[in-house]
C-alpha cells in the first residue's frame, strides 16, 4: 500500500513513492499499476494529481501508458543507464570501453559467486542453452556474442537481485561491438567458450568460490584479448 500524502506539490510526492518501488524492484518491468481511481484512493488525493504523477513518471521513462491497457512499468532504469553510458562512449569511446570492462571485472566475479549459491534448476537450464548456442556459433561471431550476452545476463538473473540485473544489462549491451572485435583475435571466441563452460560447471555444482575464480579468469582473459584486437 502507498502512504497518504499532503503537500503543495502532491503529484511529485506521489511520483516519488511509485519511483522508489520501481527502483527497489518491488515493482518489476511489465507490472501494471492500479487504475487512477485506485491510486487516488490509496494516496488520498484527486485523480488529477495521479494523472500528473503518471505523466511525470512517463517522461522519465519509468512507466508507459497504453490506451485500453493501463499503465505499466518499463525498463526505465536500465534505459537511463544505457543512455548515459552511450553518451560517454560517443565522447571518448576507447577509454570508456576500457572503463566498462574494468567495471565488469569488479562486478561479475561476485555475481557468479552469488549465482552459484542461488541458481535454480531453471536458471541452470538457461545457462546451459546459452553455452550450447555459443558452442554452435563459434564460426558466427554475431550469434556467439548474442548468446554470450544472454549467458552473463542469466548469471545476473540467477542472483535474484534485481538491482544487479539493472546495473549489468546496459554495460553488457554497450560492449557488444567491442566483443565482436574480440572475435577477430586469435582464438578469441574459443577462449571465451572455455571459460563459460568452467563457470557453468561451478554454477551447477553450487560452488561459489570456484564460480568467482573462474569468472575472474574469464575477465582477465577478456582484458588480454582486448589488447590483441585489431585497430580501427
Amino acid at each position: 500500500m502507498y502512504s497518504p500524502v499532503k503537500s503543495s506539490q502532491l503529484y511529485k510526492v506521489v511520483a516519488t513513492q511509485i519511483k522508489e518501488r520501481i527502483i527497489s524492484g518491488e515493482l518489476e518491468t511489465g507490472d501494471r499499476l492500479p487504475p487512477e481511481q485506485g491510486l487516488a484512493e490509496q494516496f488520498e488525493v484527486s485523480r488529477t494529481v495521479i494523472r500528473e504523477a503518471i505523466k511525470s513518471l512517463e517522461r522519465e521513462g519509468l512507466v508507459e501508458v497504453q490506451q485500453g491497457r493501463g499503465t505499466h512499468v518499463t525498463n526505465g532504469t536500465s534505459s537511463a543507464f544505457k543512455e548515459s553510458f552511450s553518451l560517454m562512449m560517443s565522447m571518448s569511446s576507447d577509454r570508456i570501453s576500457d572503463d566498462l570492462v574494468e567495471v565488469r571485472a569488479l562486478l561479475e566475479p561476485e555475481i557468479a559467486a552469488m549465482a552459484a549459491r542461488r541458481a535454480t534448476d531453471e536458471d541452470i537450464d538457461v545457462l546451459e542453452k546459452a553455452v550450447a548456442t555459443m558452442e554452435a556459433g563459434l564460426a558466427d561471431p554475431e550469434s556467439f556474442v548474442s548468446a554470450d550476452s544472454a549467458f552473463h545476463m542469466a548469471l545476473a538473473n540467477a542472483t535474484k537481485n534485481k538491482l544487479i540485473v539493472r546495473m549489468l544489462e546496459p554495460i553488457v549491451d554497450l560492449l557488444h561491438e567491442m566483443r565482436i572485435s574480440i572475435s577477430e583475435t586469435p582464438s578469441g571466441l574459443q577462449h571465451g567458450q572455455y571459460h563459460h563452460m568452467r563457470i557453468l560447471a561451478a554454477i551447477k555444482a553450487h560452488d561459489a568460490d570456484a564460480a568467482r575464480q573462474e569468472m575472474l579468469l574469464h575477465m582477465e582473459q577478456i582484458q588480454q584479448d582486448i589488447k590483441l584486437r585489431p585497430g580501427p
